[in-house]
């Protein structure tokens, strides 16, 4: 692991998050980690990696899941230990001497969920509940558990292009400036929430003067199960394909520098205001 940087994609194996951790298998050559909730290990990456082998062109060994329920700060405190016991035994096995530890390259903070509220009598304290835990609870807790594993010293001579990137997927539907239409109580709520998470981690990235930074990214309305109750709606412009929306993701991130960290920003590169 000469190069010492490798990326996470947390959860990953469905809609955007699966497309998004095939995407940089395609198009890297660096270690990916993925995390799944349900089915054994190698069943899990036989379906990430299906798709992939038959064109050759990837190297399944890149590929490591990890166990992860985000519900479960036990779960995802146990899945942090193992990605540092395995990243302990990449440079054992390499012979590395260098007292600099592998980390992040990327990081994709993929967690979801949606309950669709037109108005408050669709309100139901158990849905309201798992969105805040689903949509920003266990973003923090993946900030607590995983974050050890961006590098930690800025250097001060470096490009911007080479921070890391601690990227939590958002929505546009948390700008509360944007909102003029109502609606989606708990996802927006959760999702405004999240976006002043993204900011204060990025502050706290800055004081340590890590070689780190942390954003948000609205990937647009994506044609998977999270929405498929507004497919049809009047409010949506344009409908992605997961595999689309990843790539989009991914080059769009690829160009963020310094100035624009601690923001929220659409697939286009628009910031998403607060």
């Amino acid at each position: 692991m000469a190069n010492r940087r490798f990326f996470l994609v947390t959860p990953s194996t469905r809609g955007l998050s699966l497309a998004l951790t095939r995407h940089l298998l395609r198009t890297t050559d660096l270690p990916v980690f993925a995390t799944y909730r349900r089915g054994e290990k190698e069943e899990v990456k036989e379906h990430i990696l299906k798709p992939l082998k038959e064109s050759g062109d990837v190297n399944p060994a890149r590929l490591n899941v990890l166990h992860l329920e985000l519900l479960s700060e036990k779960s995802i405190e146990q899945a942090a230990k193992e990605l540092e016991e395995k990243l302990g035994s990449w440079k054992k096995e390499i012979g590395d001497s260098d007292k600099t530890k592998p980390s992040l390259e990327k990081a994709f903070l993929t967690g979801g969920i949606l309950h669709p509220e037109k108005s408050s009598a669709d309100l139901k304290l158990s849905h309201i509940m798992e969105t805040f835990q689903t949509n920003v609870i266990s973003h923090i807790l993946l900030i607590k558990h995983f974050s050890k594993f961006l590098p930690t010293k800025h250097p001060q001579t470096a490009p911007n292009s080479e921070l890391a990137k601690w990227v939590h997927i958002s929505a546009r539907v948390g700008s509360i400036s944007d909102n003029a239409r109502g609606g989606w109580y708990s996802y927006r709520a959760s999702k405004a929430a999240l976006n002043q998470v993204i900011k204060t981690f990025d502050l706290q990235l800055q004081m340590k003067k890590a070689a780190a930074m942390c954003v948000g990214v609205h990937p647009g309305t994506l044609r998977t199960e999270l929405s498929k109750d507004f497919w049809n709606s009047g409010n949506v412009n344009r409908l992605f394909e997961p595999e689309d929306a990843a790539k989009n993701i991914v080059d769009m991130v690829q160009k963020l520098d310094e100035g624009n960290r601690g923001k929220v920003w659409d697939w286009k590169g628009k910031e998403v205001l607060p």
